[in-house]
């Protein structure tokens, strides 16, 4: 188990650093807390402590502690990370100021394994302390994540919010998890359901949380891939350190994106749910139900993508695809494999709803071209995910 040493201080979106730790226990870490002085009179210690499972340390000097404890906590923790980092605390790690039991903690961690996320007031943030220290950081080796526009406490509007909890939490998994096991592979992902116009506010669509996708997004870029995810709009967060992003709507907008960054990639990997019809007869006003008594659609084929990507010769790149089944689970995966001509099919049954749309579980079946079969068990979609690009990259 990975462990996380979360510096609290005293900017009002302190606050947020509980829902952080909740987080990142969600996701398996361990996560102990030190807490200024000033930032334990905005937000009780005793609930990281409930949240954490672990003592808050807000003194430099405790009868309770027989080691020296601000040494051993950064010894003990694989990464290190302030949320929120006022300017009076980036000031004195930069000018190595150590006045207090927080300041002195962080003046003894590694750099390199530090991500500090900055918020304060407009001025403040853009003051010529804050940025002259944080440019000392940076040259350090520290990471600063920038903070988001918007509506300030203060009520000014402007640069200098805590990004929000999800950003937050992404950006200390992807430290923890990186590595280079991928590096400088290629990666090009589909993900979430197309959508095909009736009229300006109707569609047909496929069922897909796009889940799937974006855990691969994820992992990959983890494992230190150049990633580029096409997508379709969904309700997730977009991965962070993805090389690119591309949102589309329909089937044809899909195979357009998928066609035209195709090119140089080691592997394509297709998650999306792509609808195999789109509307004929698409009407540019909206469809008045006072005017009709039924409704009539004319659907014609869309492009198979993955049957287009099969035939390209030369084929340098390692070909993807899934099979989301309801029965005859390895029948119709298999057949979809020969068919499609690929390299790989991901295999899933649908019919489980433990593992169906929008869960965040998996259980898939790998195939190869030879018929080999790789089981990966039921586990979270993140973990399924590193598991087939491991799995798939074992064998290249």
């Amino acid at each position: 188990m990975k462990k996380v040493l979360l510096a609290v201080t005293s900017g009002i979106a302190c606050y947020k650093a509980l829902d952080v730790c909740s987080g990142l226990k969600k996701k398996g870490y361990d996560v102990t807390v030190i807490m200024s002085e000033n930032a334990s009179k905005l937000i009780s210690p005793l609930l990281f402590q409930i949240l954490t499972g672990n003592k808050v340390h807000t003194e430099l000097f405790s009868l309770e502690d027989t080691k020296v404890t601000h040494i051993n906590l950064i010894k003990e923790n694989d990464l290190v990370v302030i949320v929120p980092a006022t300017l009076n605390i980036i000031s004195k790690l930069a000018c190595g100021i150590n006045d207090d039991f927080i300041s002195t903690t962080l003046s003894a961690t590694d750099p390199y394994k530090t991500l500090i996320f900055p918020a304060m007031n407009t001025r403040m943030y853009e003051g010529f302390a804050c940025k002259e220290n944080l440019e000392k950081l940076r040259k350090y080796g520290f990471t600063i994540i920038e903070p988001d526009s918007g509506l300030l406490a203060c009520g000014d509007t402007g640069k200098g919010k805590l990004p929000q909890v999800n950003d937050i939490i992404d950006e200390i998994v992807f430290n923890l998890e990186k590595s280079n096991i991928l590096k400088g592979k290629n990666i090009l992902i589909t993900a979430g359901g197309t959508k095909e116009k009736i009229d300006p506010v109707r569609y047909i669509t496929n069922k897909s949380s796009g889940k799937m996708g974006y855990a691969l997004a994820r992992q990959a870029a983890f494992l230190g891939a150049n990633v580029t995810l096409i997508s379709t709009d969904t309700n997730l967060n977009i991965p962070n350190h993805l090389k690119t992003f591309i949102k589309v709507s329909s089937a044809e907008q899909m195979y357009n994106e998928v066609m035209n960054y195709h090119k140089n990639q080691d592997l394509i990997i297709m998650a999306a749910a792509i609808s195999d019809f789109k509307v004929k007869n698409y009407s540019q006003h909206k469809i008045k139900k006072s005017e009709m008594k039924e409704l009539k659609l004319d659907l014609e084929l869309n492009k198979d993508i993955l049957f287009e990507l099969s035939k390209i010769e030369p084929r340098d790149f390692t070909l993807v695809g899934f099979a989301a089944e309801s029965q005859n689970l390895k029948e119709n995966a298999l057949k979809k494999l020969k068919n499609k001509n690929l390299d790989y099919i991901i295999a899933n049954d649908i019919s489980n709803q433990a593992i169906g749309f929008d869960s965040d579980l998996n259980k898939v079946f790998i195939y190869d071209k030879e018929l080999n079969e790789s089981e990966i068990e039921m586990n979270t979609k993140d973990i399924v995910a590193k598991s087939i690009l491991i799995n798939i990259f074992d064998k290249l």
